[in-house]
């Protein structure tokens, strides 16, 4: 049975939507509903949600911030935007971060059962189990295994290597011999290092292959992109964006990089079976740098050395004069020690704020969000939003049981917008509701 959660600052339509819903036939356990971006990003971190529909305007966080945090939180949730504005830049936007589809209010009931029935279905999909050479010879027919074109990838493995002077050539060249064209001006690379030590060669190969179609079908039509494999076997993927793209992505850009990087390490893991150590590099300007983003989404990858229990490494969060220095232990995990304590600093300060988010910690400690949630859970024992909530609900049983004031002015001093929203997370924490404690 599927949990859904409806997004929509209109009572009405999250009403109406649910009822449909609940009355449609399908296999949906739970619906929830949240009037803002706020109480749905309670409801993804506290509830195991598989389908994500919201609107795409709402007050302070829109539907398409939602989607980013929605991504960082758990990148396996499916969505569905909804609007009343058909503005193509939305669509593109939400399509970009994964959305299934985008409708238009006020919308046709059966259509829009048929398009959650087709995401649901889709969940269905099997994952693959541990033992992943017992599954090769099934796997032949779940996956279209394209050849790689040789001379493509020598070509692209030329650019990743070459002198700066001579990117602009060898960009030509893939224009010219294989119609490739390299957009930019900006561009970033991410590359893989799948662990299949433990397989036959055989194995190996089709597994590369497939991961290989996995990226190609995971980036689509929504991200220029060119997927290859390096001569020393690691998946490599080089991402352009033109200037009006780099524009709309704002603050988010380094989110947009690890919601790529987590995207492609989560599904490849969930079909394949297999985990891998995924390196991102920097998004710099001109076609020029790309040998030196890979070489950063090489180095990224190697603080797997030394963070064993992670996998997905952002180049910019690092301090490379530790790591490539003399630098003990004690000082990479004073490193790390001061990073937490700097966020833990910033949430008892502003966790009554309305709004605050992980992302909004992450750039205050110029870090990725991705990086500051493994050493918040590493070294706290309980992640991010978890302590939020956890500062956000003692602070409210204090006032509760100290003061006179009313359950909306709790809610609000404590960062909640909605008294109602505010009780469920209470009683959730704590087995009884604001009212019940008071008594």
């Amino acid at each position: 049975m599927y949990t859904i959660l409806l997004v929509d600052d209109e009572p009405l339509i999250c009403k109406g939507l649910g009822n449909l819903l609940q009355n449609s036939g399908l296999a949906i356990g739970t619906i929830l509903t949240a009037g803002n971006g706020q109480e749905a990003l309670d409801y993804l971190r506290l509830e195991n949600v598989d389908l994500l529909i919201t609107d795409i305007q709402m007050g302070t966080m829109s539907g398409i911030e939602l989607m980013h945090q929605a991504k960082i939180i758990k990148p396996w949730v499916e969505t569905i935007v909804i609007s009343a504005h058909e503005t193509f830049q939305y669509a593109q936007m939400a399509m970009r971060l994964g959305a299934k589809d985008y409708l238009i209010k006020p919308l046709n009931n059966e259509h829009f059962l048929d398009i959650v029935r087709n995401v649901l279905l889709k969940i269905e999909r099997p994952v693959r189990s541990e033992e992943g050479a017992e599954e090769m010879s099934g796997m032949r027919g779940s996956f279209h295994m394209t050849q790689p074109d040789e001379e493509r990838n020598r070509l692209l493995n030329e650019l990743m290597a070459c002198e700066s002077a001579e990117t602009e050539k060898i960009a030509q060249e893939l224009k010219l011999r294989r119609g490739m064209a390299i957009g930019g001006p900006y561009f970033a690379v991410i590359r893989m290092r799948l662990l299949l030590d433990e397989l036959a060669e055989k194995d190996k190969r089709l597994l590369q292959y497939a991961a290989l179609n996995i990226a190609s079908e995971l980036l689509g039509q929504e991200w220029s992109h060119q997927a290859f494999y390096s001569r020393d076997g690691e998946m490599c993927v080089l991402l352009d964006w033109s200037e009006r793209t780099y524009e709309e992505l704002g603050a988010n850009r380094i989110e947009q990089l690890e919601f790529i990087g987590r995207s492609l390490f989560l599904n490849i893991e969930k079909y394949l079976g297999i985990r891998s150590v995924v390196g991102i590099s920097q998004m710099l300007r001109d076609v020029a740098f790309i040998p030196l983003l890979s070489q950063q989404a090489g180095r990224a990858m190697r603080w797997n050395e030394e963070h064993r229990d992670h996998y997905i490494f952002y180049y910019g969060d690092y301090k490379w004069a530790m790591r490539e220095g003399t630098s003990s232990e004690e000082e990479w995990v004073g490193q790390s020690n001061i990073i937490v304590e700097q966020a833990k600093q910033y949430i008892e300060e502003n966790f009554c704020k309305k709004g605050i988010t992980l992302n909004e910690v992450a750039r205050h400690n110029h870090v990725s969000p991705n990086y500051l949630s493994y050493l918040f859970k590493k070294y706290m024992h309980c992640n991010l939003w978890e302590y939020v909530i956890k500062l956000r609900m003692e602070e409210s049983r204090r006032l509760i049981l100290t003061t006179d004031l009313r359950r909306y002015e709790i809610a609000d001093r404590v960062g909640y917008e909605s008294p109602e929203h505010f009780s469920k997370i209470f009683k959730k924490y704590y087995g009884i509701s604001p009212t019940e404690l008071k008594k």
